[in-house]
């Protein structure tokens, strides 16, 4: 759980960094090359600096030891932070699609000049250092299970995104398209809403116990059969607590063996499914007997 709490700060610390960087970049660029779009866009990029402290306070909390209020530890407090994402991130999109809907009822985008080619390169730069950091985050999402590193990585795709839209009003203003902006940014809208829309739900899951993935109940009951003296497996149940899984199973045993050899086969599946299943923070074994 250090470890996960070393590397998932880490990940956020760089999310701010490179935000910071990329905010104060785009911003002069803005300005300099008289594009309102790139302003924007900086105002977002800065926006996701919140987000990414808000992963770091979710990260600290959920890996604080159980105590005697919290016997089961901590961890969805990072699957809270996980949901407050989600609703920035569904904000976000939803301030984009109506700032575009705005820009078209009112012909505001007929007005705009057209800005400097430094505009354009400053857009490029965001996109592809966007994308560069979204990729980064989420793959670090996946390595460590984390809903809110993952939450955060979308807000970097949806900064790419924002700037994927500036970029495309940016040009279409230089060659007299100024529509295709506010166009393009109702598209980006959709795909961040979406976004938010499945990280909201992935949080949700793992906040009422849901149970894991059938593949990986499969995979505990082959561990489990394996154990020596485990006759059969009557009953397994699992449950998702944060980025932890807890696991409730059933075995069965010859009936006729002493209570400390039933006590050891417990203790082997038990030793074994969590050996082999880092995820899994606790089992609980119980053992009914089978009469010869």
């Amino acid at each position: 759980m250090e470890n996960f709490q070393k590397t998932a700060v880490k990940v956020s610390y760089v999310s701010i960094i490179g935000n910071l960087i990329l905010s104060v970049f785009k911003l002069f660029a803005g300005i300099s090359a008289n594009s309102g779009a790139m302003v924007s866009d900086a105002v977002h990029s800065a926006s996701d600096v919140f987000s990414s402290f808000i992963v770091i306070i979710g990260v600290k909390v959920s890996a604080r030891t159980e105590d005697k209020e919290h016997p089961y530890g901590h961890e969805r407090m990072e699957c809270v932070s996980a949901i407050v994402l989600a609703v920035v991130l569904l904000v976000t999109g939803l301030f984009i699609g109506a700032d575009a809907l705005r820009n078209i009822s009112s012909g505001k985008y007929q007005t705009s000049e057209p800005p400097e080619l430094l505009a354009v390169i400053s857009a490029v730069v965001s996109i592809a250092a966007k994308e560069l950091m979204f990729w980064y985050t989420r793959f670090y999402a996946k390595y460590l299970n984390s809903d809110a590193l993952m939450a955060d990585a979308w807000h970097h795709r949806s900064d790419a995104l924002s700037s994927v839209g500036a970029l495309v009003g940016i040009v279409g203003t230089r060659m007299g398209f100024s529509v295709l902006e506010p166009l393009a940014s109702l598209l980006i809208c959709v795909f961040i809403m979406k976004a938010s829309v499945e990280i909201f739900r992935e949080a949700v899951d793992k906040m009422i116990d849901h149970s894991c993935d059938e593949n990986t109940e499969n995979l505990i009951r082959d561990c489990v059969l394996k154990q020596s003296g485990v006759k059969n497996i009557d009953l397994l149940r699992t449950r998702i607590f944060g980025n932890r899984i807890y696991a409730d199973i059933e075995i069965s045993a010859d009936g006729k063996i002493s209570l400390n050899d039933a006590h050891s086969i417990a203790e082997n599946v038990h030793s074994a499914v969590e050996m082999q299943f880092p995820e899994i923070k606790h089992i609980m074994v119980h053992v009914n007997p089978i009469q010869n």
